[in-house]
């Protein structure tokens, strides 16, 4: 089974935090949605097996006209052989929402929102330059649910300034409006940002690391009482409603990405689109793709098995890290692992090695010591 990524490089305005490739020019808009459908064409061959799953990331893709997801669409099941039951996901800003977009959307083959809330509070949202207001937020979840069962959030901690008891709000507020999967992120200060800019110039708080470690704690606590599983870091679902594009990820399935700066997996190697509309437009209408290529050695391999894995609640099989990197790696992540497990940061139980409940913040760390690095 595999995936389709489509990268739909537009938004209305700028969140402050965010340095995904995005324009908010609409202008190549019809440009940029053909050549996304001939990149499909071109690229039709490269990805073996079924279509399991299909994600509109971005950007915003709901911006999208019912046409232009129609193109798409169309060009997929035309060219691609897809699944009975595909997982079909579009994120989504509250503030597109309205009752005629959700009808268009449920008109569609778009089966999963994945609404971009990151807060309900308005002090947080002006902040982070979102587009959104907190009635907004509200109103689209609420509305939704008359067109979608399949609905995921996403929430934003460690906002300066953001306290356990208003994070804990956040978190109410969303159980409240009974959606059945919430991914949820530590606010990161990226290079190039607004967001680091503020921060330099004193008009934003640093972020705390302390207090996003807390509200991370507070929110498995909550989330896990009130019936979501933490299946991954960042991810926690209701039984039945694990995202399956992001846990095909995790498990190093193949997955094509389309649109300028998507990313795309073979099993073997890593390929890149260049992240500018234009240049990407022109090369597509060549017929060039405008990509990079990096072949993935064995180590390359296994150190990204151990970064994915170990953020799940699956952790790492010993038996097939033997099986599919050899005795030398097996060998070697078991003794790296050693001063974890002695310090209850990670468990080995049935031959799999899993973060503990007190290393889950530190997992990305953690993986990081368990990495083989050739000399």
């Amino acid at each position: 089974m595999s995936g389709i990524y489509i990268h739909i490089p537009f938004c209305k305005q700028a969140c402050h935090y965010c340095d995904f490739h995005f324009s908010t020019s609409m202008k190549k808009k019809d440009e940029l949605i053909d050549a996304l459908c001939k990149e499909l064409l071109l690229r039709k061959e490269e990805i073996a097996g079924d279509i399991e799953t299909i994600y509109f990331g971005g950007g915003t893709p709901s911006l999208l006209t019912s046409e232009e997801l129609q193109q798409i669409f169309e060009t997929i099941f035309a060219n691609f052989s897809v699944v009975k039951d595909p997982e079909i996901t579009l994120e989504a800003n509250p503030d597109d929402l309205s009752e005629e977009k959700l009808k268009i959307l449920a008109a569609s083959s778009v089966n999963r929102l994945s609404i971009g809330v990151q807060s309900f509070f308005e002090a947080d949202l002006k902040m982070m330059n979102r587009a959104h207001n907190q009635q907004e937020a509200l109103e689209s979840i609420e509305t939704a649910k008359n067109y979608f069962d399949n609905i995921s959030i996403d929430l934003i901690y460690g906002i300066p300034q953001m306290s356990n008891e208003r994070w804990l709000q956040n978190l109410n507020i969303a159980l409240e409006l009974n959606v059945p999967h919430i991914s949820s992120y530590a606010l990161t200060v990226e290079p190039k940002t607004a967001l680091k800019k503020l921060i330099e110039k004193g008009k934003i708080s640093p972020v705390d690391e302390d207090a996003a470690k807390e509200h991370y704690e507070l929110m498995i606590e909550v989330l896990e009482t009130a019936g979501f599983e933490n299946y991954e870091f960042s991810n926690f679902g209701k039984p039945g409603y694990f995202s399956r594009n992001n846990t095909a990820y995790w498990f190093g399935k193949p997955y094509l990405g389309i649109g300028p700066s998507a990313h795309s997996f073979d099993g073997n190697n890593r390929k890149w689109n260049i992240n500018n509309n234009i240049l990407y437009i022109k090369a597509i209408a060549k017929g060039e793709l405008p990509a990079e290529v990096e072949e993935l050695s064995t180590t390359d391999k296994y150190n990204e098995h151990v970064m994915t894995r170990l953020r799940t609640k699956w952790g790492i099989s010993i038996p097939e890290v033997e099986e599919k990197f050899g005795e030398t790696y097996k060998t070697y992540l078991l003794k790296e692992a050693q001063h974890f497990l002695d310090d209850g940061l990670l468990d080995l139980n049935d031959d799999k090695l899993s973060i503990s409940k007190r290393g889950k913040f530190l997992s990305d760390g953690i993986a990081a010591d368990l990495f083989f690095i050739n000399l």
